[in-house]
Order: structure tokens, then C-alpha cells, then sequence
């Protein structure tokens, strides 16, 4: 075979009717299955925070830790799922998650502890870290190029449809048993039936990834080359595929395993496409999203709400969500990635900043979780829409934005352990938020709105500066 030129161009559009786009979707689709129990897991606290603050009598700090415990978790599994990934393959990954997820749900939802909770949320915390770099890898790794974007995209639709479910249940199971603390079924109360409804789609998610070819660049670099055409016939149609595997193998270009040495480079040690891919995933935590998704409930009733309309704006915030990421997945391909963080940037820096005032200018009781501020008048309606348009904008711009710009960005030989190192960068910036949280709320939710606003307009600035558009690119072609 010769040897492919670097300057030749592959088709990877002729796709053969009802056959190539199905395929690619059904994968994906599959794949980001694993995003859906990220969400579900990260999110499903939200509705059990107060009852088990209750339940276990535990102070401000040692609920924010257990809260975030899951966050280390899932960092230490970001950070070992890409050697495991390059070593072992994507598939063996995602169901090694499946099954830490199920031990997560089982074990969190029977904890006699709060010690023993810390534990199964560190777990189901790990099985998080590796959905978030699997996910992305894979979809990547077997998306087109023309509508790679739509696809990577499908990560975060299924994080935030997995929030949403997350938070619908938590209000549906408290709603039934009348309170979180409430017993439920089988001698249980309804926060332990939240963290137990996962179990399902753990379940399903192990099934599914027995069902689904491995990458085709996996199967390349591990010289698997009939494999990886079978699969890269069914995924990008009629295309020269002797051509398509010498262009991977070039850009394979290595002797040995895949390490996170390949990462090293001349600043601060490393290459500088990894310094922006952590770049983005700390910007994407330090603008405080998931404080909406973790503490939202806890907000809303320091804002004055009841427990139960706290619960129902949660669920309308998730919502909304879903919404404003079906808007990215329809532009994403068409505007491009730089484009959308950009507006999106714009959008959570006005949001964020209205926020701060609001709360900055409230007065304050006390509460029996602290201070809480008193909104009055046109205040609550103000917050309200304001969060909920904070949500919007992250939710069309950074939360998918970052996942697709994660899968892509890097070269083939770097994918994986650049993709692992980003995303653990993404999960200690995400514990660091939710930790700081129940302190910040203490000292003053004007104060905590303020930071997080300072990080949405450093985020546009990161952006202008650094980030480069991926639209379109074949991911043979992105450089170093």
C-alpha cells in the first residue's frame, strides 16, 4: 500500500441511504448513554441535600464535601480512563462504568452513614469520570466530520436529560411520599428510592455497549486493520477505506502505548491545544452551573420559596436545559464552535452579573441553614429569569461546546490522554465550585454571583484569545 499524502482529501459524506447516517446516530446515541448517568448521578443530590443534612446532622462544610465527594471520584476517573481507554479499548471503558454506576446507586441508597455514602458517591463518582472522557472519544472518533458537532453535542442532550430526570424524580418520589424524609417503600424513605432509581439505566448502559462496534482508530493503532474497516465502512459509507486507515495510522504516527508523556510539550510542560482544552473545562465549572444543578433546591428556598415550588423551579431549570441544548445541537454544525461560546460567554457574564446585584442588594434573616436573603417585590422575578436565561445561554454555548471541542480538538495520537487530563482538570474545578459553595452562600450570595461573574468574562476573553474553530476539520487533520 502507499504511502497516503498528507495533503489528500477523504469524502467522508457518501453515506449509503438508510445505512451509514442510522448506524453513526444508533453509535452515538449509545455512547452517550453514559453522559445520561453522568447527569442522573451529579445532579440526583439535588433533591436529597436537605433530608440528609437532616438525617445525618451534618454542618455547612461536611455537606458541601459530601456533596462533591462524587467530584473526586470523577476526577480520579477522568484521569485513568484514558490509559485504561488506549490500553484496554473504549468499549471495556464504558462497561467498567456501567457497573461502578450500578455500585454507586446500590450502595448510596442503602448507606447506613454518612462516611459509607461519601463512599459509594466516591464510586459512582469514578464511573462519571470515565463517561465523560469515553463518551466524547468515541463519538468522535466515529462521527464524520460534516456533522461531527451534532453529534458530540448528543454527550451533553443526554448530561442534561439526565439532570432533568434526576430532578424530576427527586420531586416526583418526594412528592409521593410527602417530604424527602418521608418513607416511601420497603422501609425506605424517598431520598435513598432517588439515588436507587439509577440502577436502571446502569443497567441498560451495560447492556447497550455490548452491542456496539469498537473505534475505528482504536482498532487502527492497535493494528486490528479489517476490524477497523468493517467499522469505518458502516459509519462513513462508500469511501476509499485502504486510503482512510493510512491516513489514521500516519496520524498514529508512535512506537509504544499511548502514555500521558505524548502530552509533554514546550509550555509549562505541556502541548498548548491541551493547555486550551483545560482551559475550556475550567472555565465551563468556574462559572458556577452546576451550583444551579447541585444547590439549586437550597437556593430557591434561601430566596424565600417553599421546599416543594423550590423543587418545581429545579425541575423547570432542567427543562430548559434540554431546550437550550437541542438549539446548539441545530447550530453548532452551521455556526461553528467559537461563534456560540462567544455569545454564550456574553449571555452568562449579564445573567451572572444580575444575579450578584440581586442578591448583593437583598436583606437577610436567619435561617435554618444559615443567613438567607429576603427578595421582595420585582427581586424574585428578576433572579428567576435570570437563572433561568444564565441557564439558557450555558446550555446552547459551553455545556455542549465544550464536550464536542474536548472530542475533537486533539490529534488521533494524543485523543485520549489529552481528553482524560482536560476532563479531570474539569472535575476539580467543578469539586473546588461545589465545595465553596455552602461557605460562599453563608458570606453572602452576592459575593459567590460575583465571582462566578468574573469567570464568565474571563471566559470570553480566554476564547477571542485562544481558542480556535474546529468546524468541519477531519480529525486527521487537527494539528498539535
Amino acid at each position: 500500500m502507499s504511502e497516503l499524502e498528507p495533503d489528500v482529501e477523504i469524502d467522508e459524506e457518501v453515506f449509503e441511504p438508510g445505512d451509514s447516517r442510522f448506524t453513526v446516530i444508533r453509535l452515538s446515541l449509545t455512547a452517550a448513554l453514559g453522559g445520561f448517568l453522568f447527569g442522573y448521578d451529579s445532579s440526583v443530590i439535588n433533591g436529597a441535600v436537605a433530608a440528609i443534612t437532616a438525617h445525618f446532622s451534618a454542618s455547612a462544610a461536611v455537606l458541601g464535601f459530601t456533596v462533591s465527594s462524587a467530584l473526586l471520584g470523577a476526577a480520579a476517573g477522568a484521569l485513568g480512563s484514558g490509559r485504561v481507554a488506549d490500553r484496554y479499548g473504549r468499549l471495556p471503558a464504558m462497561r467498567l462504568a456501567a457497573v461502578l454506576f450500578l455500585i454507586g446507586a446500590v450502595g448510596t441508597g442503602l448507606a447506613g452513614s454518612l462516611v459509607i455514602l461519601v463512599v459509594f458517591r466516591v464510586i459512582g463518582g469514578v464511573a462519571v469520570g470515565i463517561a465523560s472522557v469515553i463518551a466524547p472519544t468515541y463519538i468522535a472518533e466515529i462521527a464524520p466530520a460534516r456533522i461531527r458537532g451534532r453529534l458530540g453535542s448528543l454527550q451533553q442532550l443526554a448530561i442534561v436529560t439526565g439532570i432533568f430526570l434526576a430532578l424530576l424524580v427527586d420531586y416526583a418520589l418526594a412528592t409521593a411520599a410527602g417530604g424527602a424524609q418521608s418513607n416511601l417503600a420497603l422501609g425506605l424513605v424517598a431520598w435513598r428510592w432517588m439515588f436507587l432509581a439509577m440502577v436502571v439505566p446502569a443497567l441498560l448502559y451495560g447492556g447497550l455497549a455490548f452491542t456496539i462496534p469498537e473505534s475505528p482508530r482504536y482498532l487502527v493503532a492497535k493494528s486490528h486493520l479489517d476490524e477497523a474497516r468493517s467499522v469505518l465502512r458502516r459509519v462513513l459509507g462508500n469511501i476509499d477505506l485502504d486510503a482512510k486507515v493510512e491516513q489514521i495510522k500516519q496520524t498514529l504516527n508512535r512506537e509504544g502505548r499511548p502514555s500521558m508523556r505524548d502530552l509533554r510539550g514546550p509550555r509549562f510542560g505541556l502541548l498548548p491545544i491541551v493547555w486550551v482544552g483545560i482551559g475550556l473545562s475550567v472555565f465551563q465549572q468556574f462559572v458556577g452551573i452546576n451550583v444551579i444543578f447541585y444547590y439549586s433546591t437550597v437556593l430557591w428556598q434561601a430566596a424565600g420559596f417553599s421546599s416543594s415550588t423550590s423543587l418545581l423551579i429545579t425541575v423547570i431549570t432542567g427543562a430548559v436545559n434540554i431546550v437550550t441544548t437541542l438549539v446548539a445541537i441545530a447550530s453548532i454544525d452551521r455556526f461553528g464552535r467559537k461563534p456560540l461560546l462567544i455569545i454564550g460567554s456574553i449571555g452568562m457574564a449579564v445573567t451572572l452579573g444580575a444575579l450578584a446585584v440581586v442578591f448583593g442588594t437583598a436583606a437577610l434573616k436567619a435561617g435554618p441553614m444559615g443567613p438567607m436573603p429576603v427578595l421582595t417585590g420585582a427581586a424574585k422575578p428578576i433572579a428567576l429569569i435570570a437563572a433561568n436565561v444564565f441557564v439558557f445561554a450555558f446550555g446552547m454555548s459551553w455545556g455542549p461546546v465544550v464536550w464536542v471541542l474536548l472530542g475533537e480538538s486533539f490529534p488521533n495520537k494524543i485523543r485520549a490522554a489529552a481528553l482524560s487530563l482536560a476532563a479531570g482538570a474539569q472535575w476539580v474545578a467543578n469539586w473546588v465550585v461545589s465545595t465553596t459553595f455552602p461557605p460562599l452562600k453563608d458570606a453572602g450570595l452576592g459575593l459567590a454571583y460575583g465571582i462566578y461573574t468574573t469567570f464568565a468574562v474571563l471566559s470570553l476573553l480566554f476564547v477571542l484569545k485562544f481558542v480556535r474553530e474546529t468546524k468541519g476539520v477531519e480529525l486527521e487533520k487537527m494539528p498539535e
